[in-house]
């Protein structure tokens, strides 16, 4: 849009640009997609959305489905998906924003159909229905008797100053990314949100538990059988080095592409640096390594730490010292993530390519915590017992 447009449009009142929108839509033809339906036949009937991130709506609904006595709907916006991860129902953000049809729907589904709804990353999920308003959303579907949580992804919930005050590589402490203090007022309104509504809240990575104490740690969910793989691991005289950053700015790659490519232009590993892989080709990627580097600026792992752990690689990540304690108890095994930082990847490197068995035996390690902790089974456990079973 042209900013002098874009200016004009944000000018206009909601009404008006809902009626502007859904005039443009009819003229395109653009149908109202009818809302997502569960199983009327499960006692508990749950929908979660709607941002869908790394798949992971997707994936916490299949895993409570396996109790028999839920049936579970995810839906994102479009946009929010762009590689295309499994979702079991999709709408244009224009539609959800604008529609006030599709948004009428989506509520008396909700009403009628549904029993529980989980709400990701303080999205609205009734789209632009009162203006986005969260606290009128929830108090509509509470009051039709539904029981609402809330689950944070990521930086919809971590606070800025205090992300950059514990941690020396956070990604807060300038503006290369995005701008710490807008980040900081969105993050304030989402966790005073969260406190003032007082419903059962999840975080997905055990780094959120700083900013929302009171948090149930989820985890996130991947598949371990698409990631197995019996590719020797470390029988190279040269390491293959894969770093295949979603986000480069946010992964630390320009703290650590350097580096490594200077270790491979010196011989001693072969460096790959990818962008813009489709999930379902990464299994294949990872499986080729020996060694996967993930992040280094967040202090926490995530779901392709996890991919890489059930490829049986090695993975280096910067992880504090508190993910470590938090996943360790629940898992009753310690994080097999070497800690890794700028400072210190090259030693690391150097370190793998001389004593490969025991990083060969860290490696083998990281199926079983997979299993244990993001396989499904954890995260179904842990929203059965504070939420869809309390």
């Amino acid at each position: 849009m042209h900013p002098a447009a874009e200016r004009l449009w944000n000018l206009a009142p909601k009404p008006a640009q809902d009626a502007i929108a859904a005039g443009i839509d009819r003229l395109r033809g653009v149908r109202v997609p009818p809302p997502p339906l569960p199983d009327p036949e499960k006692p508990i009937r749950l929908l979660v959305g709607p941002v869908n991130y790394a798949g992971q709506g997707f994936r916490w609904s299949r895993a409570v489905e396996e109790t028999g006595r839920v049936s579970a709907r995810n839906y994102v916006h479009e946009a929010n998906n762009p590689l295309g991860y499994d979702a079991d129902y999709t709408v244009s953000w224009r539609t959800a924003e604008h529609s006030r049809a599709w948004q009428r729907a989506m509520f008396e589904t909700l009403a009628t159909r549904y029993t529980h709804v989980l709400i990701e990353a303080c999205f609205p999920i009734l789209g632009g229905r009162f203006s986005g308003d969260m606290y009128r959303q929830v108090a509509q579907l509470q009051a039709a008797g539904l029981k609402i949580a809330i689950v944070g992804h990521g930086t919809d919930v971590r606070l800025p100053s205090r992300h950059a005050e514990l941690h020396k590589w956070s990604y807060f402490h300038t503006d290369e990314w995005v701008d710490p203090a807008l980040v900081e007022t969105v993050v304030a309104k989402n966790l005073k949100l969260i406190a003032d509504l007082n419903v059962p809240t999840f975080v997905s990575t055990a780094g959120l538990l700083l900013d929302l104490p009171d948090a149930h740690f989820l985890g996130v969910i991947i598949d371990p059988e698409k990631w197995a793989n019996s590719e020797p691991l470390l029988a190279r005289d040269r390491l293959k080095v894969v770093h295949a950053p979603t986000n480069p700015i946010a992964k630390g790659t320009t703290l650590i592409a350097p580096i490594a490519q200077r270790l491979h232009d010196e011989g001693l590993i072969e460096y790959v640096e990818l962008r813009g892989i489709p999930n379902d080709q990464m299994p294949a990627v990872f499986a080729d390594a020996d060694v996967v580097l993930d992040q280094f600026r967040a202090a926490d792992y995530g779901v392709a730490a996890c991919e890489t752990m059930a490829s049986g690689r090695i993975v280096l990540a910067h992880v504090s010292d508190q993910v470590r304690a938090e996943v360790e108890q629940r898992a009753g095994m310690p994080l097999p993530i070497p800690e890794t930082t700028p400072d210190t990847v090259e030693a690391t490197l150097r370190d793998i390519a001389a004593r490969r068995d025991h990083y060969r035996a860290i490696a083998a390690q990281g199926p079983e915590f997979v299993r244990r902790l993001h396989s499904g089974d954890y995260s179904r456990d842990t929203l059965m017992r504070y939420f869809l079973d309390a």
